[in-house]
């Protein structure tokens, strides 16, 4: 039973008017941070003017962190506004149903992600890296930016392997709708009064312009599979999976309910990958100390040979970059939850009803678990580093029941990549200090630009 006894939250300073609100506006994870450091690890931020302010909880502690999503997670629900906007923009999936529609959902595609599944998917993972590779060569690309780069990657190779084939197609509409439509449920989010969204606005009609797009091409293609003459079970691409998805007790997806696990992979599918590989290009590319230990292992490992499923646990010093830049660059840098009951975390009372943030762009940089957190440092996550830290110091997939389904995929998917890489080019960072944000995951403010050199044998 929680604890309803505690003290009141501090209140981060802001504007006498309208509180933080432009300052969460402008840079959200700046002011977690800055409410982190000169409050503690729960405070109340304030945001709008008087009579429509709202009022949010800051919860940046790993302790904190495990309370509101792992042992307590029925009191902290999807409820708040972003993710009402997020629902009326990609649907009820899996990233924002909730109660009987989550249970139902989590258990027709979880047999879509088992160890064995994902790891099937290591080769259309290469195929796709390798196709970048060969693009770079061929272009003689000196210098890119690599976050555009690997989301390119990232979308191939999620519809590759959730559609299959139209994988041109599908990347083209989700690389131009998914960040236009994050601004619009961004912008709606932090609006004290929303107007309508059947109100014929410049925003509305855009986005329900990209909003349309999106279910065009996602109902397209569940049609044409759902009528193909492909007898169950020929077929191993993800929706073909889901069409087949089915139990005595679940029943199965209707095209509505398909058409919306279909958007949710895409997005997630995608955002976290290239978020991380787009910054351990970036973060090599500033450590020539790192990169050669990566290249020194990737070498000696995979001596030339494309990689497999079955290397992953000979590339841990790989993996550790990877999860070092989870660390530093978290694709879902602060998530939302709604307290229904009052509730006392770190000591500190949430009252029923309140809108809470678990920040883990704060926590992964929170001094009582990471010295010198700025600092890119792959080793804090050898075994030993990693057991003496509290589980929620770093969670880049979220915890307890709501944690992303398919986070071994995304692990998979950022070794074999990075490794391949890794194989073929070295990188020098461009530019060196890169500003992010945060609407519905990370962005870089401005480009990630890294020199490509070819390694020669």
């Amino acid at each position: 039973m929680a604890t309803t006894t505690g003290t009141d939250a501090p209140v981060l300073p802001g504007n006498p008017l309208l509180g933080s609100m432009f300052d969460l506006k402008n840079d959200a994870l700046g002011t977690f941070l800055r409410a982190q450091r000169e409050l503690g690890d729960v405070v109340r931020i304030t945001a709008g003017p008087p009579g429509l302010r709202a009022h949010v909880y800051g919860v940046f502690s790993a302790e904190g962190a495990q309370q509101v999503l792992a042992g307590e997670s029925a009191n902290f629900r999807k409820d708040n506004a972003f993710y009402q906007e997020i629902r009326e923009s990609f649907g009820n999936g899996l990233l924002t149903s909730q109660d009987e529609d989550y249970l139902r959902q989590r258990r027709l595609v979880q047999p879509l992600f088992t160890k064995r599944r994902v790891d099937g998917y290591a080769a259309a993972v290469a195929t796709e890296v390798a196709t970048l590779t060969d693009e770079w060569r061929d272009r003689g690309a000196g210098t890119v930016d690599v976050l555009h780069e690997m989301t390119r990657l990232a979308l191939r190779a999620v519809s590759r392997i959730l559609f299959g084939t139209d994988v041109d197609a599908a990347v083209e509409i989700v690389e131009r709708s998914f960040p236009e439509l994050a601004a619009y449920v961004l912008s709606r989010g932090y609006a004290p009064v929303k107007v309508p969204r059947d109100w014929p606005t410049p925003a509305n009609r855009k986005a329900a312009t990209v909003h349309e797009a999106l279910y065009q091409v996602c109902d397209r293609i569940i049609a044409e599979r759902r009528a193909s003459d492909r007898a169950p079970g020929d077929g191993d691409d993800l929706l073909t999976l889901l069409v087949e998805a089915e139990s005595a007790e679940d029943g199965s997806f209707d095209a509505t309910e398909l058409r919306e696990q279909v958007l949710v992979f895409l997005l997630a599918g995608h955002e976290t990958t290239a978020t991380s590989l787009g910054f351990a290009l970036h973060l090599l590319g500033k450590h020539p100390e790192a990169l050669k230990r990566a290249h020194e292992e990737v070498d000696r490992v995979l001596a030339g040979r494309v990689p497999d499923a079955a290397d992953l646990d000979a590339l841990p010093y790989v993996t550790r970059v990877l999860k070092e830049t989870m660390r530093l660059f978290p694709a879902a840098p602060a998530v939302g939850r709604r307290a229904v009951a009052t509730t006392v975390v770190d000591g500190v009372t949430i009252p029923a009803g309140a809108d809470v943030i678990v920040a883990s762009y704060v926590t992964h940089r929170h001094p009582a678990y990471w010295e010198d957190a700025e600092r890119f440092d792959p080793d804090r996550f050898t075994p030993e580093a990693e057991a003496a830290r509290p589980r929620y110091a770093w969670y880049p997939f979220g915890g307890g029941p709501r944690a992303c389904i398919g986070q071994h995929f995304s692990m998979l998917e950022s070794v074999i990549a990075l490794a391949m890489m890794l194989q073929k080019y070295d990188f020098e960072a461009v530019d060196t200090e890169v500003p992010v944000g945060s609407a519905i995951t990370l962005f870089a403010k401005g480009p990630v630009r890294c020199r490509l050199v070819p390694r020669t044998a």
